[in-house]
């Protein structure tokens, strides 16, 4: 998405791209490069003491540069999109004050379009007595459900993915009405620039992320979570942490619980980027290298900022 008018109003810019494809570096390279703080939009880095399991920015790179937007609340405390964006946009106006531009970097589609493109979930409080209810009944139960009664968000929210089916549920039980037909849209008062990722080698980088990931302590990670919330944590249940809560209970060996967890990261990717292509109409960055790619942001940005 191009720069648009007014030319006076701020500018942000938004990395994006699936997982794996380079965002965390070119991040901050550009924050570096442009004295900005990398503002994260990455559903599952909100939270704390799950750090392995989400690729979050390690304490070496935060040292790198600004990071916010991270470690928000524990794990037991979900995020809903409408509580991200209050929290987001108070972020992003206090980034614009200082001057005015800022960086968005991150792959969680709908958290990006809530910034980028002024998208209004609606205001429906938690209903905790009706999410325990639902997690009772266990996921599948859930988004089968989800598929019932609101086809249009479950096409969009992956099976696995308890956090937003249960959210979907909760709006639609609570209102009557489905959450896909109460999402409207404000524009943003800035201008949003548009940057994305898509390497072609993602398959290679996802098969080496993945690896990294358990050799990084994955299945640690997953251990104390089940210690301290519980083995019915919903976000235990997505992508990495399943796999490692499945191999802590016997059920995959390493070698199996690491293939399983690469096939559902190819899978989400490819979401990810038949999202992007709907959703958002970045300039992409050919170059294969970091540097080649902040030398190709850099040129877009100052022509953006005119």
């Amino acid at each position: 998405m191009s720069p648009t008018e007014p030319a006076g109003q701020p500018l942000v810019i938004v990395l994006l791209g699936p997982t794996a494809s380079g965002k965390t570096d070119l991040a901050i390279a550009l924050a570096q490069a442009l004295d900005l703080a990398v503002l994260n939009v990455d559903s599952r880095q909100l939270y704390r003491q799950m750090d392995v399991g989400t690729a979050k920015p390690t304490a070496a790179q935060r040292g790198q540069a600004r990071h916010e937007l991270l470690d928000l609340r524990d794990p037991d405390q979900p995020i809903n999109l409408q509580e991200f964006r209050a929290i987001a946009e108070a972020q992003l106006k206090a980034e614009l004050a200082r001057k005015p531009l800022a960086l968005l970097a991150g792959g969680s589609g709908l958290y990006l379009q809530a910034l980028t493109q002024g998208l209004e979930p609606p205001a429906v409080p938690p209903q905790p007595q009706l999410r325990a209810q639902l997690a009772a009944l266990g996921q599948p139960l859930c988004h089968q459900l989800l598929r019932q009664g609101d086809p249009t968000a479950a096409a969009r929210i992956a099976p696995a993915d308890a956090v937003r089916t249960q959210r979907a549920l909760e709006v639609l039980y609570a209102t009557g009405r489905t959450l896909s037909s109460q999402q409207g849209a404000t524009p943003p008062p800035w201008r949003v620039l548009e940057l994305g990722l898509n390497p072609a080698d993602l398959t290679a980088r996802i098969a080496s992320r993945t690896r990294g990931l358990f050799a990084a302590g994955l299945v640690a990670e997953t251990e104390a979570l089940i210690e301290r919330y519980g083995a019915e944590l919903p976000l235990l249940n997505t992508i990495g942490y399943a796999e490692a809560k499945q191999q802590l209970a016997g059920e995959l060996s390493e070698t199996e619980s690491i293939a399983l967890c690469e096939q559902r990261t190819r899978q989400f990717a490819k979401r990810q980027r038949t999202w992007f292509r709907r959703r958002h109409a970045p300039i992409w960055l050919e170059e294969r290298s970091t540097e080649g790619q902040l030398a190709q942001a850099l040129q877009v940005v100052e022509r953006g900022l005119g």
